[in-house]
C-alpha cells in the first residue's frame, strides 16, 4: 500500500511539478492538495491554472484544494512548495502537529537544527532530526533542499571535496528564467538581455554550499571550511542553471584524476536504487560546447547534474561547466528524492 502524502502549495509551478511527479510513484500517494485562501474549496481544476508541458492528471483535477492549516490536512508527509514569507509560519505549525515536512522553500534551510539535503552529498546530515525538540514530541520534523543554483554545483563540488579537498570556489551563474516562478521575470526584462542580479541568490550559494558540504558534529554542523564567491545572472533560458565555476584545491591531482572523480561519483540514493534517484548523479561530458541547457537539461529524467569542460584553471587550478535542471534536480524532484531516502531509511 502506497503512503499517503499531501502538497501544500498545489497550484503553483513547483507544486505542479510534484503532482506529476508523484503521479506514478511507487510509494507515494497524494491524497491531500492545499493553497492559498482564494483556492480553496474549489477543484484542482478550477484552482491551478497549469503550466507544465504534459497534461494535467485527471486524477487529480476532480480533487478538492483544502486549507493550508494542519487540522485540515489527512497526511502526514506533506511536500511545501510555498513562497518562504508563508513557510515561515506554516512549516513549523505544520512539524509542530506531527507532520514531516518536506520543503522547497528558503525559509528554513539555515535554521540550525534543519537538514539542508542533498542525498549524494550529505545523507548522515538527517541525523538533525533527532534535535528538532520544538517538533519532536508529536514526531514531526523538516527537511528542507537547497537553492536550484546550490543544488547543481555542491553536486559538482562533493566528490571533489571527498578526494582532493577545496580550497576555494569560483561560481558565476546562467540561470533559467523558470527558477522566478511565474509570471517570473517580465519580457522586455530578459529577451535580447542578461540580468546581472537575483535578489539574495549569491548569498544563498555560498553559505548553503558550506552547510550542506559541512561535517554532522555534535554541536551541529561545521562549515565546508572553503571559501565560495558567487556571481548570479538571470538569462533567456526556460530551463536549466547552467555554471561556470572554477576550483582550488588542498591537494594537487591530475586532469585525469578530476574526472574520474566526477564520472565515479555515486551516493546512497544510488546505493538504494531509490526510485527518482538518477543511475549516476553527475554525467561528464568531452564534448568542446556542452553541456547545454536546450540538450542536457533532463539528463537522467532531469535529475543528473552534466559537468563538461574540465580543463585547467591558470589562477585557482582547474574549470569546468555544470548544468542542472532547476525545477526538477532544483526543486520538487530534489524534495522527492529527500523524500524517498527519509523512507527507505526508516524516518517515515
Amino acid at each position: 500500500m502506497k503512503i499517503p502524502v499531501g502538497v501544500l502549495g498545489a497550484t503553483g509551478v513547483v507544486g505542479q511539478r510534484f503532482l506529476s511527479l508523484l503521479d506514478q510513484h511507487p510509494w507515494f500517494e497524494p491524497v491531500w492538495l492545499a493553497a492559498s485562501d482564494r483556492s480553496a474549496g474549489k477543484t484542482y481544476a478550477e484552482a491551478a491554472r497549469w503550466r507544465l508541458a504534459t497534461p494535467m492528471p485527471e486524477r487529480f483535477a476532480a480533487m478538492t484544494v483544502s486549507e493550508a492549516t494542519p487540522k485540515s490536512c489527512g497526511a502526514r508527509i506533506v511536500f511545501a512548495a510555498l513562497d518562504a514569507a508563508f513557510a515561515r509560519e506554516i512549516e513549523p505549525a505544520f512539524a509542530a502537529a506531527g507532520h514531516a515536512v518536506i520543503s522547497n522553500s528558503s525559509a528554513l534551510r539555515m535554521v540550525e537544527d534543519v537538514p539542508l539535503l542533498v542525498p549524494e552529498c550529505n545523507p548522515d546530515h538527517l541525523g538533525l532530526i533527532e534535535r528538532q525538540a520544538s517538533f519532536k514530541k508529536n514526531g514531526g520534523f523538516v527537511v528542507t533542499n537547497p537553492n536550484c543554483s546550490t543544488i547543481g554545483l555542491v553536486l559538482a563540488l562533493a566528490p571533489l571535496q571527498q578526494a582532493f579537498g577545496l580550497e576555494s570556489v569560483l561560481a558565476v551563474t546562467m540561470q533559467a528564467v523558470s527558477g522566478a516562478g511565474y509570471p517570473g521575470v517580465a519580457s522586455l526584462d530578459i529577451l535580447g538581455n542578461v540580468v546581472p542580479y537575483i535578489g539574495g541568490e549569491e548569498e544563498k550559494m555560498e553559505t548553503e554550499a558550506q552547510k550542506i558540504l559541512g561535517r554532522l558534529t555534535p554541536q551541529g554542523i561545521a562549515p565546508g571550511g572553503f571559501a565560495v564567491s558567487a556571481h548570479c545572472n538571470r538569462v533567456a533560458v526556460e530551463d536549466g542553471h547552467m555554471e561556470s565555476v572554477s576550483v582550488k584545491f588542498k591537494s594537487r591531482p591530475s586532469l585525469a584524476e578530476v574526472e574520474a572523480a566526477l564520472r565515479n561519483f555515486r551516493g546512497r540514493p544510488q546505493e538504494l536504487e531509490l526510485p527518482t534517484a538518477p543511475p549516476a548523479p553527475i554525467l561528464v561530458t568531452n564534448a568542446p560546447d556542452r553541456p547545454q541547457p536546450r540538450f542536457d537539461r533532463d539528463a537522467g529524467k532531469g535529475m543528473a547534474a552534466t559537468v563538461g569542460r574540465l580543463r585547467p584553471c591558470p589562477i585557482l587550478g582547474y574549470k569546468f561547466t555544470v548544468l542542472s535542471h532547476n525545477t526538477l534536480r532544483g526543486a520538487a524532484g530534489a524534495a522527492l528524492l529527500n523524500a524517498e531516502l527519509l523512507y527507505a531509511e526508516g524516518r517515515l
